[in-house]
């Protein structure tokens, strides 16, 4: 099923029908979670009944809509769009702005980066530049998109010492990010990584079969050996902003005493 963008015109009960099938939710689970009629959840889908203002914004905190398409909906509706987007350098977000950027240098001298929805890099702290250097300058022109950079054969792959196993992970929480969203942006980047190499003789270290550890590792080699890392991803608790939601801050642990005094010597020489 193709998602439904705030670019498609669309019925507001074609659009209602979309998410509720996406959550794989039939006509009678949301019209009890939501406390509305089957009957009358029936006709507003299928346009003979017009929902009231405050029932499509019940309809989509039920269904977990993005704020970007929750606007989509109301619109579909009739109604005003609820939710601002600001770019994250606009005045009034100046605090928001400050708070990544606090916990990124706080992070350091463990590698720490922000992204937006298409995981195009937004801030980072000292140390992600680090491990960026041996990518080809091409695939380092904004926006930078972190995915593409570390899949894409003249940016980090090559360096990535578990490769097929990194890759599967990546793949794995962008199936889940389209499914959440129905972003058609990413279902196309999705496609675009899987054509890229699987191996480029580097996975020795990979572990094939069940994974015995607790985190997945990111295993990078550099000229001074392998870093072994882990990762965190943390996004903001209750944004009403666009750009808030679609923000995640990933942040980088090192995975074994090797790894941590590697980096301590990296941030060093700053």
């Amino acid at each position: 099923m193709n998602a439904l963008t705030s670019s498609t015109p669309s019925p507001f009960g074609e659009r209602l029908r979309h998410w509720r099938q996406r959550r794989r939710l039939s006509q009678l689970d949301l019209a009890h979670v939501a406390d509305v009629s089957t009957r009358h959840l029936s006709y507003v889908e299928t346009g003979r009944a017009s929902p009231s203002r405050d029932m499509v914004l019940r309809l989509v905190d039920r269904l977990e809509v993005p704020l970007r398409e929750r606007n989509a909906l109301l619109e579909a509706a009739g109604y005003a769009p609820m939710y601002r987007e600001r770019s994250l350098d606009a005045p009034d977000m100046a605090s928001a702005r400050a708070a990544v950027k606090r916990i990124l240098d706080c992070h350091e001298p463990w590698p720490a980066l922000a992204m937006d929805r298409h995981w195009n890099l937004v801030m980072h702290n000292r140390m992600v530049p680090m491990l960026m250097a041996s990518a080809s300058p091409a695939l380092l022109q904004g926006p930078i998109n972190v995915l593409r950079l570390s899949l894409h054969p003249d940016g980090l792959a090559p360096s990535i010492a578990n490769l097929r196993q990194w890759r599967e992970h990546l793949f794995e929480r962008l199936r889940q990010q389209i499914h959440a969203t129905g972003d058609q942006t990413l279902a196309a980047l999705l496609a675009e990584l899987k054509g890229y190499p699987e191996s480029f003789g580097n996975d020795a270290g990979a572990l094939p079969g069940e994974h015995h550890g607790v985190l997945m590792p990111f295993q990078f080699n550099t000229g001074h050996g392998v870093l072994n890392l882990v990762s965190t991803t943390t996004v903001f608790g209750s944004p009403v902003d666009i750009t808030l939601q679609e923000l995640a801050l990933e942040t980088f642990f090192p995975a074994d005493e090797a790894s941590a005094d590697m980096l301590r010597s990296l941030a060093a020489r700053t």
